[in-house]
């Protein structure tokens, strides 16, 4: 029988672990892709908005060639700190139940079954795009994840969105050669835009290299055209891709599966103690990362949840003791 079973070998699942090592904690993590998968999935170009130190996880120093890491020095990073820490992860191997028996959990998954005497969930939040809930979503040519520009290269790419990730869509491939038009919820690019980033959208937009439509929505989707509600009325535009670039959630599936209690507004904000991250409505059964900010994926980051781990295995040390 396992101490711990962390679910998610992302940076704060790691970083669980590395605590659970150093307090002599028997452990596994158990991630249902790739090392990292959510960093994997960014975009291939991504420059982090945190400092390489501010990523850093276990007191590994985290040392990159730019003041801003990029996606291929932070998968190198992670890697490494799992590697040469020997941490026991099983890659690949998705949870599927969990119940609780006599205070032990009893977790099955695709390829085993295991038993332990806590649970850290630090699955992240990126697995699960927000939709648009429009007709024509399910077309081929709408995409919510972006890896790179040069296959939008001389094609008409609609982009949604005022956050990071679409204007670095938007620039990217527009600088590759495409046609690019924004449609915008509100009235401007978003505030929380990388500062070195904003200027360049909002130039471009200024001078039409970027056509942008405020204040509006895709209304429907076809196969070589969209319709945008714009405060002028409705349009149609011709189109090759629409990068729906509206944002991801938790999967609230798989926390409702596993019994985690969430709230009753839109936030659906998992229910926990803030002072030791276990789950108010399963003890023994502890939350880490991004996943505790429910829709509000704001709230946590790399940078500022790294102290879960901490908190988490000194509680688990003391029920120990």
């Amino acid at each position: 029988m396992l101490d711990i079973f962390i679910i998610g070998a992302g940076p704060i699942g790691l970083a669980c672990g590395l605590a659970a090592q150093k307090a002599g904690l028997s452990f596994v993590i158990v991630d249902k892709g790739a090392l990292v998968n959510s960093l994997y999935n960014y975009p291939s170009t991504m420059t982090f908005f945190s400092t390489s130190e501010k990523l850093e996880i276990g007191g590994v120093p985290f040392v990159s060639n730019n003041v801003k890491p990029t996606r291929a020095e932070a998968l190198e990073y992670y890697r490494r700190v799992a590697v040469s820490n020997k941490l026991p992860i099983n890659l690949f191997e998705e949870v599927q139940h969990m119940e609780c028996i006599d205070s032990i959990y009893h977790i099955t998954t695709a390829k085993a079954t295991y038993t332990a005497k806590y649970i850290v969930i630090a699955t992240g939040f990126y697995d699960v795009a927000v939709k648009l809930n429009v007709p024509g979503e399910n077309l081929p040519k709408v995409q919510h994840y972006y890896k790179d520009p040069h296959y939008f290269a001389m094609q008409k790419v609609l982009v949604v969105g005022a956050s990071n990730s679409s204007v670095d869509v938007a620039l990217e491939t527009y600088r590759k050669g495409a046609d690019v038009t924004m449609v915008v919820r509100g009235s401007e690019i978003s505030s929380r835009v990388k500062y070195w980033v904003r200027p360049d959208i909002v130039n471009r937009i200024s001078e039409g290299s970027i056509k942008a439509y405020f204040n509006s929505a895709i209304k429907e989707i076809r196969q070589f055209e969209v319709d945008i509600e714009t405060p002028d009325g409705m349009i149609t535009i011709a189109n090759d891709f629409v990068m729906a670039m509206t944002g991801y959630k938790p999967n609230f599936e798989f926390l409702n599966k596993l019994g985690i209690q969430l709230s009753a507004d839109e936030k659906l904000l998992p229910q926990y103690n803030p002072d030791t991250m276990e789950t108010t409505n399963l003890p023994g059964v502890y939350l880490a990362g991004v996943v505790c900010g429910g829709m509000d994926t704001h709230l946590w980051f790399i940078e500022n949840s790294r102290v879960h781990a901490d908190m988490i295995i000194g509680d688990i040390a003391k029920k120990q003791n």
